[in-house]
């Protein structure tokens, strides 16, 4: 019986990453008992250690696990502060439309950190948001990204007024977001004619 246990918890682990699931368990029942983020625009931090599932083969935290975390900062994030029930109230979704990320520092195996996760600004369709890593052990920033998350089948105005009870004035875009997104829009104009030129020459 034992060895069925086993095989059955074996094949789970193999064809599920189960981590990400339980990872995303811890990061709900956190925020649902901690207390309501009623400010929108305050920066928020959750933190995290780096463990051996997170590693590369260096022993650094795999690039790929900073995008994850970053996920799981933001839901936690959009939780405390309302806008993930006022968006499934209202019938939307957020979905990630671009991201880029700057590594600056490696994270090493048990090395804590702090991922602080603030919106910089909305437009029409999506939230902009900027999310550090924070090395807890010297407060450097080990790496920093931007993200846009495309809002489906709403505004984000009209999910911040169901939040808010109230217009909220969106604040001025810093530099850097303003050149990422003219770059965003850019690479969209482009792929734009490149499927335009493909379908001419079909």
């Amino acid at each position: 019986m034992l060895l069925l246990v086993l095989g059955a918890l074996l094949l789970l682990f193999c064809s599920l990453d189960v981590w990400y699931f339980l990872r995303g368990a811890q990061v709900f029942i956190e925020a649902w008992f901690q207390p309501r983020i009623w400010d929108i625009l305050v920066e928020q931090s959750i933190d995290g250690m780096v463990l051996p599932h997170d590693l590369d083969y260096m022993g650094h935290m795999n690039n790929s696990r900073y995008l994850r975390e970053c996920d799981f900062a933001r839901f936690h994030h959009y939780m405390r502060n309302g806008l993930f029930m006022a968006s499934r109230k209202l019938g939307a979704k957020m979905v990630v439309g671009a991201s880029t990320i700057r590594y600056r520092r490696s994270l090493a195996f048990r090395e804590a950190f702090e991922i602080r996760t603030k919106i910089l600004g909305w437009d029409e369709k999506a939230f902009y948001l900027e999310q550090r890593f924070v090395s807890k052990k010297d407060g450097f920033v080990s790496a920093i990204m931007l993200c846009r998350q495309n809002v489906v089948r709403c505004s984000p105005e009209s999910i911040i007024e169901f939040v808010c009870k109230r217009k909220i004035e969106c604040p001025e875009f810093p530099e850097d977001l303003k050149h990422w997104i003219s770059y965003i829009s850019a690479s969209s104009q482009a792929l734009r004619a490149e499927s335009g030129l493909e379908e001419k020459n079909k």
